[in-house]
């Protein structure tokens, strides 16, 4: 269970947009449970559908690193579209989330999860909500972030998000602080401060979204380890619930963050952008359900390694974000750090 939970760690959510992201993942740390169909199962029961880990892991870094440069293309001012209206733009993706995991829900068997959570008011009201609102902050937040830091800078950043939890659960006693463990928070603190001690252009309110959303992501994935205890949920039964909650607390925020001025620019970006946009990131949760139940837990996260890797390199050349020699090296630091606390299971 604890490799099952490290694979999961390595899914961003950026998909979601944060999603980020995302690599920020949407099921950054819940509990994975991956159900092998039986060798003589009853011939009325649907046939598991398993792709090999050589196809699905090239599909799932091409979603993750296209979700944030498309992301980043529709927010920039210079080189892309100049939408400048993240909250609205994860609204967006979170209503045609919503919508396509009830269609997959009637037409397909990825979403049967759902069927084994007895999702009553009394734990919608005290889990998925508080969940989903910390959800919600963490992907405002991190899209923030994209309009004044670059891809890459935010990318370093993101390293941070172990660190994040750990001290998280340090602080609420739900793990036990031990040598090892201080020395990964050590490791990917270092790197991470030398990130943004080497970059060039460092600007103060992007670098403050960004360490919000990173306690966020990092405070929802707590709560999701107190408050959903046992409960199986994979990305897209994940987004199958709290999709609907983030998109209508962001769509209570718009008026008050963004107002009418999101409509306005619609042309833009225009119809065809927007929901290639969203469809590249419900890909990515989608992706996700088949990452998980193939390939070892060292494949998965030496892989997300080179995603990110792949990501920097592919920011660098589609909008020039300079990188420094300190910055490489501080991120080496905190990469090797990420290595080691997810094939030591976090311990």
């Amino acid at each position: 269970m604890n490799q099952n939970k490290d694979i999961e760690q390595s899914i961003p959510l950026t998909a979601m947009p944060r999603a980020s992201d995302v690599d920020r993942d949407l099921s950054h740390g819940e509990h994975i449970e991956v159900k092998i169909s039986e060798p003589r199962a009853p011939s009325n029961q649907p046939k598991k559908i398993v792709i090999p880990a050589i196809i699905i892991i090239p599909i799932w870094m091409a979603c993750s690193i296209s979700v944030i440069l498309y992301n980043k293309y529709i927010f920039d001012r210079f080189d892309g579209l100049n939408f400048p209206y993240p909250v609205f733009l994860t609204t967006w993706h979170l209503i045609f989330s919503a919508v396509s995991t009830r269609i997959l829900q009637r037409t397909t068997t990825l979403v049967d999860g759902a069927k084994d959570i007895e999702m009553t008011r009394d734990r919608w009201l005290r889990s998925i909500l508080p969940i989903g609102a910390l959800f919600s902050g963490s992907l405002i937040l991190s899209n923030y972030a994209y309009l004044s830091l670059s891809v890459s800078f935010i990318q370093m950043l993101k390293a941070f998000v172990p660190v994040a939890i750990l001290l998280i659960s340090f602080a609420f006693k739900i793990q036990e602080p031990n040598k090892r463990l201080m020395a990964i928070v050590l490791m990917i603190s270092t790197g991470c401060a030398l990130a943004a001690y080497g970059e060039v252009h460092f600007e103060m309110f992007g670098f403050v979204c960004q360490c919000a959303a990173i306690a966020f992501e990092a405070s929802r994935l707590v709560m999701i380890q107190i408050l959903l205890h046992g409960m199986k949920m994979d990305p897209i039964v994940s987004l199958h619930y709290y999709a609907p909650v983030c998109a209508l607390i962001n769509a209570i925020l718009i008026p008050f963050f963004e107002g009418l001025e999101p409509f306005y620019a619609l042309h833009r970006v225009g119809l065809l952008v927007l929901f290639t946009n969203a469809g590249v990131a419900f890909a990515l949760n989608v992706a996700a359900v088949f990452l998980i139940s193939v390939g070892s837990g060292l494949i998965l996260t030496l892989a997300g390694v080179l995603k990110d890797i792949l990501l920097i390199t592919g920011s660098v050349i589609a909008f020039g974000s300079p990188i420094s020699p300190i910055q490489v090296f501080g991120y080496s630091i905190s990469l090797g750090g990420l290595i080691i606390f997810k094939t030591t299971g976090g311990k």
